[in-house]
């Protein structure tokens, strides 16, 4: 028997829409009384619709907080305490870090309300509600409108919506499309945004594991930070001042300590970033055999140079220990996302869904027009985007991945205002004022030896790999300039541009006069970045957006189709940064022939991987003390402390910091990752392996109770023991 045949035939009986399992899926709230009540409760739910998403009263959804607009975070009490990753505080936390202070390594606990660090630009939002649109947006549409006429229209539509939904309110309102344009939903939110940093524990807690266990089970991370929302006297959302009061909680999250097993209901309620379940085989084709492959390489460029550099000093850590993490978690996700796709032939698996809609199509004359060319178009499209794809990927990757170049991207406003005519000699010295101010923040977390060396190996990289016939000139008078040397063209950069030297940038900016606007124009720093995407604007910019345009209008058509294909069976949207619900069990999994993952982990993997001479296993000596007496107060079990368990609700990036709640709606974990594989997920959805990584809740409590002492933040939450 062909076993790699049945493999597919099994598989595709899996993601074939007729046929999705309930447990896939990020669904979204205002819908789960309609599509998914039913098959939660049969596995084991307790609760109602009305309880998870509801504007007539409090209900989950009003604890659930779009923390920074990439995270999710829960409130936690009724003042405001809110919980999310430790990764998702993390830029917060090295803010307030400072050789002296050092909360990135020493974890950082306020002793009260007073203590909270204020986060500036930091914002917590609420959804209010959650409206179906699409008639009122489809009305205003027509068969034969161009796709700009067509976006205009929507646009035009949806801001009269939005301004009707919050008129005479603080609320903010935006209309989002689903399913590819193809439904729209009105999105009412409240932002709050005076938000302080509570605590947070030692990195060698937070992180452990670090970049060697990154997307890994089993895992042994206490990837959490706590921060409070604060309010006005009225409980409304206000700049930061030393007079708001915390946040009066709408509803706060009931934590469990009883524990789970195997088999245990679970949901997940958050942000997921954007997922691509409905591509077609030429679009997965795409992301693995070229932007993942190319972005990889790329990002192993930078973390080489990085990595090296933060062992040499507390200092350099500190500065670049965030951006480190930034590069480094999707570089690692893209690799286990590729490994995935290999090993469970998803192109091949796209084909054999593809085959089975084109059969639908052929058994009726009106699918056939209407969907007859889809797919053929798909390939032409695909093959016409790849070189535009290409250079934007080392444009956006290579050239903006060297921090200088980004900066001097920041300097091309005041470029244009000097070269205008007439030149506005006021708005030019705004704009001067206004970048002497950030100044010495953008030097505060730059080390220049580093973007060196990242220069150096990205302009070498960015030659060799960018398409030949797609190259800007610049690149070419660069080698025939120096030879070919480009070492010796870095040292020239890196000696005269005054984007790289915080002394030189100050010189600049005091002595700018616009008749002098040519050294700007010759710095080479500035001269590259501008070469280099005045190059891309010229040759792929419109070439990649009328086709990668042309490309999702498909798409709209195609899941029009799909819709159809799968009847009453509701497909899920794609996720767009909304507010969505996903649901399964506590359960592991079987990575490979002969090795099976438990669901849970607990302190004694800790103890084992403890190295103090590796930077990703160091552990604080009071928890291995702690390990060592057994004192786990109420959060142990059986003699040891759960750290970690694995689900499998379908989740992505944004995801990181939602609740994971039982069945009766409480909260017992924290997600925080995927399994390696299983990153597979955005593109295709395996449910025997794609799972969600949480740090149980246990092990949180744990470590702000037994590790830091911080009982009074213990006193505000609701603990449920029985």
């Amino acid at each position: 028997m062909n076993y790699k045949k049945l493999l597919v035939v099994v598989f595709c009986i899996f993601i074939t829409p007729a046929f999705l399992l309930a447990e896939e899926g990020m669904w979204i709230p205002s819908l789960v009384k309609k599509i998914n009540i039913d098959r939660m409760q049969e596995l084991g739910f307790k609760l109602s619709a009305e309880d998870i998403y509801s504007v007539n009263k409090s209900s989950l959804k009003d604890g659930i907080v779009h923390f920074g607009g990439g995270c999710t975070a829960e409130v936690i009490s009724g003042e405001g305490l809110i919980l999310t990753n430790h990764h998702c505080g993390y830029s917060n936390i090295q803010r307030h870090s400072s050789v002296e202070n050092d909360y990135l390594t020493d974890g950082v606990w306020a002793e009260n309300k007073k203590a909270e660090l204020p986060c500036k630009g930091l914002t917590a939002t609420f959804i209010v509600r959650i409206e179906d649109v699409t008639e009122k947006v489809n009305s205003s549409l027509t068969a034969n409108m161009t796709e700009p006429e067509r976006k205009a229209a929507i646009d035009k539509v949806s801001a009269s919506i939005t301004a009707e939904a919050t008129k005479d309110s603080h609320y903010k309102g935006q209309v989002k499309a689903y399913y590819y344009g193809n439904e729209f939903y009105l999105i009412v939110t409240e932002t709050y945004r005076d938000v302080r940093l509570v605590g947070a524990p030692p990195s060698s807690i937070g992180k452990f594991g670090g970049d060697t266990d990154n997307w890994v089970w089993p895992r042994h991370t206490g990837d959490f930070s706590l921060f409070r929302i604060y309010a006005n006297a009225d409980n409304e959302p206000a700049d930061y001042s030393k007079d708001n009061v915390p946040y009066k909680s709408k509803f706060s999250f009931p934590i469990s300590i009883k524990g789970m097993q195997e088999g245990d209901f679970t949901m997940v309620y958050g942000f997921p970033g954007r997922t691509s379940e409905y591509l077609t085989s030429h679009g997965v084709d795409q992301i693995y055999s070229v932007t993942n492959p190319h972005a990889i390489a790329i990002r192993d460029e930078r973390l080489k140079v990085m990595d090296a550099a933060m062992l040499e000093s507390a200092k350099i850590r500190i500065q670049y220990a965030s951006k480190q993490s930034r590069v480094s978690n999707a570089w690692k996700k893209w690799q286990g996302q590729n490994t995935g796709l290999a090993r469970y032939d998803a192109i091949n698996l796209k084909q054999q869904r593809e085959a089975d809609f084109t059969k639908w199509v052929n058994e009726d004359a009106t699918r056939k027009k209407d969907y007859g060319s889809l797919l053929e178009t798909f390939g032409d499209l695909y093959e016409k985007l790849e070189p535009h794809r290409l250079h934007r990927l080392y444009v956006n990757e290579g050239m903006y991945g060297i921090e200088a170049i980004r900066y001097a991207n920041g300097f091309r406003k005041l470029h244009e205002m000097s070269v205008e005519n007439p030149v506005n000699a006021e708005e030019v010295t705004k704009e001067i004022e206004k970048r002497k101010k950030a100044v010495a923040g953008y030097f505060k977390n730059y080390h220049q030896p580093i973007d060196k060396k990242i220069f150096r190996a990205l302009i070498e990289l960015s030659m060799e790999k960018m398409p030949q016939d797609l190259q800007p000139a610049i690149f070419e008078k660069i080698n025939k300039k120096y030879s070919g040397n480009l070492d010796k063209y870095t040292e020239h950069v890196f000696n005269t541009s005054v984007f790289v030297d915080e002394s030189r940038m100050n010189d600049f900016l005091d002595n700018y006069k616009t008749k002098k606007v040519y050294k700007l124009e010759q710095d080479p720093i500035y001269q590259l970045m501008a070469s280099v995407l005045n190059h891309y604007h010229e040759t792929s910019s419109t070439a990649y957006s009328e086709t990668n345009g042309e490309i999702v209008k498909l798409y709209r058509t195609y899941m029009k189709a799909l819709q159809e294909m799968s009847g009453e069976k509701k497909l899920y949207p794609d996720a767009n940064s909304t507010l969505r619900v996903a649901f399964g069990k506590v359960e592991g999994y079987k990575a490979r022939n002969a090795v099976q993952y438990e669901a849970f982990t607990t302190l004694e993997g800790i103890a084992e991987k403890y190295d103090p001479e590796h930077r990703d296993f160091k552990a604080p000596k009071r928890l291995i003390e702690l390990y060592k007496a057994k004192d786990y107060g109420p959060y142990g079990v059986n003699g040891t402390l759960p750290v970690a368990f694995v689900s499998s609700n379908h989740t992505s990036g944004g995801n990181s910091g939602s609740p994971v709640i039982n069945a009766n709606g409480e909260l017992i974990g924290l997600n925080f990752d995927r399994n390696w594989i299983g990153t597979m997920s955005d593109i295709v959805y395996d449910p025997s392996v794609c799972r969600n990584i949480s740090v149980d809740i246990r092990y949180v409590l744990f470590i702000v109770d037994k590790f830091a002492g911080a009982t009074h933040l213990i006193d505000e939450m609701k603990i449920v023991k029985d």
